[in-house]
């Protein structure tokens, strides 16, 4: 790819805020270094490249990403420039910024900016996490049942290999202190089956008259075999994100292995969430909605799929374009020659909401059969050409205030900013493979507390050296 020439950096904030940010830029480096915070000496050491487009029209603002397990984060300007990095432990995935300038990130675990743990809850975590408004930690974990168990429920013993199946568990935990927490509200896949295989065991029923409710036997023919030293189980949904919206009070879920994004209701209480009655849609904890792959409900063929094992399904927020669509990564995937999506692109759908629950189409696919919608996108992006812009796992998508989108390309290994129109106004290069990444507009309360920090840090440097 040609390279462009990277434009001159926005305005900034009055000079004295000026000055004593870039003393503090300065300065910080050594502080770091001499506080001990290097990365461990066994982990790898990727470090930002280079930036390939910079143009007038990108969202200025501050991109927070991880390289791959490497431990590191950081967050940089559209120059390129390191504006904050942290030392963290390696086999970190995921970091996200909080309001407090604190970093929320892999294993349910907080730092504050200078790379001290201050929460540890100990549970496994899968994927994702977020903290809600009201403080507390939504976690993406995963629960299991023993083959003899999945079997009582339906499954098909012919692709039982392993000794367990996993599924996805969400779990609400309230921080009670620095490694401790109360969960308070919880959600199992394993509540909400449904099978037409065996009719002496549970959850017998028609598939397609109950979208609401998840086929056990669905993709779990194509599951990974039973590797030896695999005690934990077969993966059989993949859940790989979530995103809560408090206005709705519901929970986004992108499930890979279904090739589909579902979202079911907060609202419901701990013990109607593992139920089919109850919350503000009435449904319990059974899918509010499911799009993506009408197969996995019987509500259409193979050429209805629109999905192809994505990741980071989420509302577009308030205030943003598109707000209350949802946005999400495509991956494709190059080994389905019938799907023919050897490319990946970023899509954007209008959810087909009424009040608190989503409209069934009647015979939207198959005669006497309903399916969600809807049946186009939004927007898409796809790059020209479309096999150009591929990443098989991972990576992520995001709005920004001006319309435009920021994607992680994970296995591309660079971030990039796109406008309406699919024109590439910013891009930039990593040496790692990147989970997501995430922009931060200047007047985020976390790039304020973060660069109010390093301003009093700069000046006490200043001050010390004075003295």
């Amino acid at each position: 790819m040609a390279r462009h020439s990277v434009a001159p950096p926005s305005p900034r904030p009055g000079a004295l805020t000026r000055c004593w940010r870039g003393i503090a830029f300065a300065i910080l480096p050594a502080l770091l270094a001499a506080c001990s915070f290097s990365a461990p000496t066994d982990a790898p050491t990727p470090r930002a490249t280079e930036t390939l487009v910079n143009e007038a029209k990108a969202f200025e603002g501050y991109t927070l990403y991880a390289p791959l397990r490497s431990g590191l984060v950081y967050l940089i300007d559209n120059q390129g420039a390191i504006i904050h990095e942290w030392a963290l432990e390696p086999g970190l995935v995921l970091a996200k910024l909080l309001d407090n300038g604190n970093l929320l990130a892999t294993n349910n675990k907080e730092y504050d900016p200078e790379g001290s743990l201050v929460w540890d809850y100990a549970l496994p975590q899968h994927h994702d996490l977020l903290k809600m408004p009201n403080g507390n930690a939504l976690i993406l974990s995963r629960t299991s049942i023993s083959r003899e168990e999945a079997i009582a429920q339906g499954a098909n013993p012919d692709y039982l290999e392993c000794p367990a199946l996993l599924g996805p568990r969400i779990v609400e935990v309230r921080p009670t202190g620095p490694r401790d927490g109360e969960i308070v509200w919880e959600w199992s896949v394993f509540d909400h089956l449904i099978q037409d295989f065996d009719p002496e065991q549970a959850n017998y029923g028609v598939v397609e008259e109950h979208p609401e409710l998840v086929d056990v036997n669905f993709a779990l023919d194509t599951n990974p075999p039973c590797a030896e030293g695999r005690v934990s189980g077969a993966v059989w949904l993949h859940a790989n994100a979530l995103d809560y919206n408090a206005e709705l009070d519901q929970i986004m879920l992108t499930i890979r292995r279904f090739s589909e994004i579902w979202i079911i209701d907060h609202s419901a209480s701990r013990g109607e969430a593992a139920g089919h009655i109850g919350g503000n849609g009435g449904k319990g904890g059974d899918l509010l909605y499911r799009w993506g792959n009408p197969r996995a409900y019987r509500g259409g063929w193979w050429f209805h799929q629109r999905l192809v094992r994505p990741h980071a399904a989420h509302w577009i927020p308030n205030g943003l374009p598109g707000a209350g669509n949802a946005l999400l990564f495509n991956n494709g995937d190059e080994l389905n020659e019938r799907l023919e999506r050897a490319y990946s692109s970023v899509d954007e759908i209008a959810l087909p909401s009424d009040g608190y629950n989503y409209r069934l189409t009647p015979d939207a696919y198959r005669p006497g059969v309903p399916a969600y919608g809807p049946d186009e996108y939004v927007w898409t992006y796809v790059a020209d050409p479309p096999e150009s812009f591929y990443s098989a796992a991972m990576s992520g998508a995001q709005r920004l205030p001006n319309g435009n989108t920021l994607i992680a390309n994970s296995r591309g290994m660079r971030m990039f900013e796109v406008s309406a129109t699919g024109e590439t106004v910013w891009e930039f290069g990593v040496d790692s493979e990147i989970y997501r990444s995430y922009r931060y507009a200047p007047d985020h309360p976390g790039i304020q507390a973060l660069l109010s920090r390093s301003d009093a840090s700069a000046m006490s440097a200043e001050f010390s050296v004075a003295r």
